[in-house]
């Protein structure tokens, strides 16, 4: 069992809501009661005690679900509530709330991924095992498919805003019921879309959170969703002229990549810490009429590359997202992005959000894409600059991106934060008082990659198991949020872990430090800084 003196004493001495595990089990017996009594619109399911050590299974969740987790190792004593709350009669959401037996007073939100149907009991899990009262939700419908935005607005706006907003307001009633206090702190944790739930609660519910930890954030999201079937058009399926097949994209881009700008750093490591650097030339593997064909392109394939290597405009003109980074190519999401097939994400949302389920895929264009972003429901573009009330009531937020996603790409949170300095004329010393960015050089998108991917943003490695040093404020993005809330002390660097095949029983590879934007690593002879 996981002790959570590190966390609780060692770093921020608060008041412990432990009691004894009988009592604290007749509490959580009759929770179910006092809740429906209590909270309107909700239906509860069940309040029960889950003692440490139980392997949960979700027999109840959609199918599509397991992708994400079939069951989960609970790491904390704890009454595991779920209820259903209803936001409009046509709509509602399942949610749960942990809510540990050795409660530090902090409360905290977890987000969702892709079309975000699925409750992320991983960071549930890893949110309770530190002692703070957890909510997650299906963001207002179940599964992963975006079916269910198809004529039911108020599902969709469950999707684009409400849920996250209602499950800070709705688990926080609880929170307090349960324990019989009110939490001292409120916490968000998410990434993807998660990420951008956390900047939705930033620009429109500024008072949800005292703290945001948002990775990879899909911000500019009709643009993203219209950047992705751009990238599908621009390759195509697998009979296409214009394909690049897994093992191209593998053996000879991303290996050609390597060689134009993994030197810029200074050290060759597979690694390109800072891509915006990089301005690849493809034109280098086109095939020479005695090539071996095996071992280059043609002109047509080396065509499609230098356009997915550039910018997306949309029909008046103007940049609607920026281009894939050079080192993206990776194996963990190549299948889904380069596959031949447009990627779910943005095959639902056209289908269900934007048109209708019979509409033709394979006819989109920049006009498609430009109605996309003038259609915006519910302003599910999340690119709201003016974050003043967020600064007023002294909110912080840490947002990580990886620098090989090929999901979401690094420059747009870039562009979100000249956004930001532009809207608001604040230099970057003056964004650090409420705004922290930190790129991750070689991590793919949330996780994994061939950098020091590991950084606190979920339970680590294969293991799930945490230690003083995985929950240390100078490698834990998440403990080094609440130090920044609590003790006014803000991360400079983020110390980054890559373990050996990303399993922390084999021990550290290497590890790395990120820097927080504006500022750039780079390689001083000996190690890069």
């Amino acid at each position: 069992m996981l002790s959570l003196s590190y966390l609780a004493l060692t770093l921020w001495t608060q008041i412990s809501f432990g009691e004894p595990l009988s009592l604290f089990e007749a509490t959580c017996n009759n929770f179910a009661t006092q809740i429906a009594n209590s909270v309107a619109n909700t239906t509860i399911f069940f309040a029960d005690t889950v003692p440490t050590g139980t392997n949960l299974t979700f027999p109840d969740q959609d199918p599509s679900c397991a992708s994400t987790t079939t069951s989960q190792v609970v790491l904390a004593d704890m009454c595991r509530v779920a209820l259903n709350v209803s936001t409009s009669a046509q709509s509602g959401i399942t949610m749960e709330v942990w809510l540990p037996r050795n409660w530090t007073g902090r409360f905290l939100s977890t987000g969702n991924g892709g079309l975000g149907g699925c409750i992320q009991y991983v960071d549930l899990a890893y949110a309770t095992a530190l002692g703070f009262a957890t909510v997650g939700s299906n963001n207002g419908h179940n599964g992963t498919s975006g079916a269910s935005f198809y004529h039911n607005p108020e599902v969709l706006a469950d999707f684009a805003y409400r849920s996250i907003h209602t499950n800070s307001v709705v688990g926080k009633e609880i929170t307090k019921m349960f324990y019989g206090a009110p939490h001292n702190t409120s916490y968000y944790l998410g990434c993807s879309t998660g990420g951008r739930q956390g900047f939705k609660s930033m620009q429109d519910f500024p008072d949800d959170f005292d703290g945001i930890l948002a990775g990879s954030p899909g911000i500019n999201w009709n643009s993203l969703m219209s950047w992705e079937d751009y990238i599908y058009s621009v390759l195509g399926n697998a009979s296409s002229p214009t394909f690049i097949s897994n093992d191209q994209w593998l053996g000879l881009v991303h290996q050609n990549i390597l060689k134009q700008c993994d030197f810029i750093d200074g050290v060759v490591d597979g690694i390109i810490e800072d891509p915006n650097l990089c301005d690849y030339k493809p034109e280098e593997l086109i095939c020479s009429p005695s090539s071996n064909t095996s071992d280059c392109l043609t002109a047509e394939q080396v065509h499609a590359l230098r356009l997915v290597f550039s910018p997306l405009y949309n029909s008046n003109g103007k940049l609607m997202y920026p281009r894939q980074q050079p080192g993206s190519e990776n194996a963990n999401y190549i299948g889904e992005m380069y596959g031949g097939e447009l990627i779910q994400f943005s095959a639902d949302w056209f289908r269900y959000a934007v048109y209708n389920p019979s509409f033709d895929l394979s006819t989109l264009n920049v006009s498609d894409w430009t109605h996309a972003q003038e259609l915006n429901p519910f302003n599910i573009e999340t690119w709201n600059g003016n974050l003043s009330a967020f600064r007023s009531r002294g909110g912080k937020m840490l947002t990580y991106q990886g620098q090989a996603d090929m999901i979401v790409s690094p420059i747009n949170m870039e562009l979100y934060y000249a956004h930001v300095e532009r809207t608001m004329s604040l230099r970057p010393d003056e964004l650090d008082d409420f705004l922290r960015f930190f790129r991750i050089s070689g991590m793919s998108h949330c996780a994994e990659g061939p950098g020091a991917w590991e950084i606190g943003q979920t339970l680590p490695g294969a293991s799930g198991k945490l230690s003083e040093e995985t929950l240390s404020p100078e490698r834990n993005v998440l403990t080094a949020l609440v130090k920044w809330v609590e003790e006014g002390v803000a991360p400079d660097t983020i110390l980054g872990t890559k373990y050996v095949n990303d399993t922390e029983e084999l021990g550290v590879q290497f590890s790395r430090r990120h820097c927080r934007y504006p500022l750039r690593n780079t390689y001083n002879g000996r190690v890069i800084v």
